[in-house]
C-alpha cells in the first residue's frame, strides 16, 4: 500500500510554512471530525490521515526530515503500531481539539483563526567592506505599531471586555452544509461576523479606536555577523507591527547591502587587491607594503614579475558567516609604465632597450619570441 504523502493530504506544498500547515489541518479537522460524522467510515480515515500528516508538519525536525529521507526520515516517531491519533479523536467538542493542537490544553478563550498577526518590516542597511569583515553592532529608527496601552493591546474600552463571537462561537470559522447530487458537501471559511477572529469589541478603546494598538517611534539594536553578504538577512522575531486586538507581532527583516569598495573586489569570501608597481620593481624585485582588511602586511615581489600575476595572502579575506574558516587576499600585480619621461628617464630607458635588443640578436630570438617565453 502507497503511504501518505503528507503535503498532498493537506492540500500543500513544501514551501507552506507553520500558518499554513495549522490552517490547513483547522479545515479537515472540522470537516473529517467523528464527532460530526459519526458511523462515517471514510470521514474517520480522512481525519486520521490528516492528523498524521499534521503530526509531522508541524514539527519542525521531523518535518526536516520528512522533506529529505520522505517517510523513513520519521519511522518510529508513532509508537510500534503506526501513528497514534487518539489524542485527538475522542475530544469532546471542536475548542478541545484546538485547544490540544495549539497550545495550553482544555478550552481556549479565543477561536483557532484569532486576531490577525502583525505586519512584517523590511529595512536595508549598507556596510561597508570593512564592516561586513569584522561584524558590527547598528542601530535601527523606525516607525512600527505597538500595542495600545490603554486598552492592553484586546481594542475594548477601559472597563469593558472584548465578547465572544455569537455566529462562530468563539471558533473563528463557520461551516456550511450543501447537498447535491454527489451527496453532503461541507465548507469552512472565516466567520464573516468577526473576520475569524472568534470576538467581537462592541465598546472600542477611544485610543487605538479599538484596533488594539497604535503608531509608534522606537530604535532597535541589530547585531550584524562577520561574513554577511548582500541579499542575506538578519530577522528580528517580535520586533515587527503588534497585530491588531492582541494578535501576535511580525518581524523585522533587515536586508543587507553592501558598499562598493574604493580598493577591494568580493569574490564570495576572498578579496582581490590590484597593486601597481614600478617596472623597475617587477625587473628587481622588491618588499611592497600591501593593505588588508586586517591590516597592511609586507609581501615580497620576486624579480622578473610579471603584470596580471597572483599572489595570495592566507586568511587576509572575509570570514565565512556560518564560521568556517576565513577568505584570503589575492593581490594581482600591475606593473606600471611612466609617461612623460624626463629627458634623463628617457635616455637611460634607451640604453635598456638597446640592451635588451643586443641580447636578443645574440641569441637568435625576436622580442615577440622572448615575450611569449616570459608568459609561459
Amino acid at each position: 500500500m502507497a503511504k501518505l504523502d503528507y503535503y498532498e493530504v493537506l492540500g500543500l506544498d513544501k514551501s507552506a510554512d507553520q500558518d499554513r500547515i495549522k490552517g490547513a489541518y483547522r479545515k479537515l479537522a472540522l470537516k473529517y471530525h467523528p464527532d460530526r460524522n459519526p458511523d462515517d467510515s471514510e470521514a474517520e480515515a480522512s481525519f486520521k490521515e490528516a492528523s498524521e500528516a499534521y503530526e509531522v508538519l508541524s514539527d519542525e525536525e521531523k518535518k526536516a526530515n520528512y522533506d529529505r529521507f520522505g517517510h523513513a526520515g520519521v519511522q518510529g516517531n508513532f509508537g510500534n503500531g503506526g501513528f497514534q491519533w487518539s489524542d485527538f479523536s475522542h475530544a469532546t467538542d471542536f475548542e478541545d481539539i484546538f485547544g490540544n493542537i495549539f497550545g495550553g490544553g482544555g478550552r481556549r478563550s479565543r477561536g483557532p483563526s484569532g486576531p490577525p498577526k502583525g505586519r512584517d518590516l523590511r529595512i536595508a542597511l549598507t556596510l561597508s567592506l570593512e564592516e561586513v569583515t569584522v561584524g558590527v553592532e547598528k542601530k535601527i529608527n523606525l516607525q512600527r505599531m505597538k500595542g495600545c496601552d490603554v486598552c492592553g493591546g484586546d481594542g475594548a474600552a477601559p472597563g469593558s471586555t472584548p465578547k465572544q463571537c455569537q455566529t462562530c462561537g468563539g471558533i473563528g470559522q463557520v461551516q456550511q452544509v450543501s447537498r447535491s447530487f454527489f451527496g453532503q458537501q461541507v465548507t469552512v471559511g472565516a466567520c464573516p461576523t468577526c473576520q475569524g477572529e472568534g470576538q467581537m469589541v462592541s465598546d472600542p478603546c477611544r485610543e487605538c479606536a479599538g484596533e488594539g494598538r497604535v503608531r509608534d517611534k522606537t530604535t532597535i539594536t541589530v547585531r550584524i555577523p562577520a561574513g554577511v553578504s548582500t541579499g542575506n538577512y538578519i530577522p528580528l522575531r517580535g520586533q515587527g507591527d503588534a497585530g491588531p486586538r492582541g494578535g501576535s507581532p511580525g518581524d523585522v527583516l533587515v536586508f543587507i547591502e553592501e558598499e562598493e569598495h574604493e580598493h577591494y573586489t568580493r569574490e564570495g569570501n576572498d578579496v582581490i587587491y590590484r597593486l601597481p608597481i614600478s617596472i623597475s620593481q617587477a625587473a628587481l624585485g622588491d618588499e611592497a607594503e600591501v593593505p588588508t582588511l586586517h591590516g597592511a602586511v609586507k609581501m615580497k615581489i620576486p624579480e622578473g614579475t610579471q603584470t596580471g600575476r597572483v599572489f595570495r595572502l592566507r586568511g587576509k579575506g572575509i570570514p565565512d558567516v556560518d564560521g568556517r574558516g576565513i577568505g584570503d587576499q589575492l593581490v594581482e600585480v600591475l606593473v606600471w609604465t611612466p609617461t612623460q619621461l624626463t629627458p634623463e628617464e628617457r635616455r637611460l630607458f634607451g640604453e635598456l632597450d638597446e640592451i635588451h635588443q643586443q641580447r636578443a640578436s645574440s641569441e637568435g630570438k625576436s622580442f615577440i619570441d622572448r615575450m611569449l617565453e616570459a608568459f609561459g
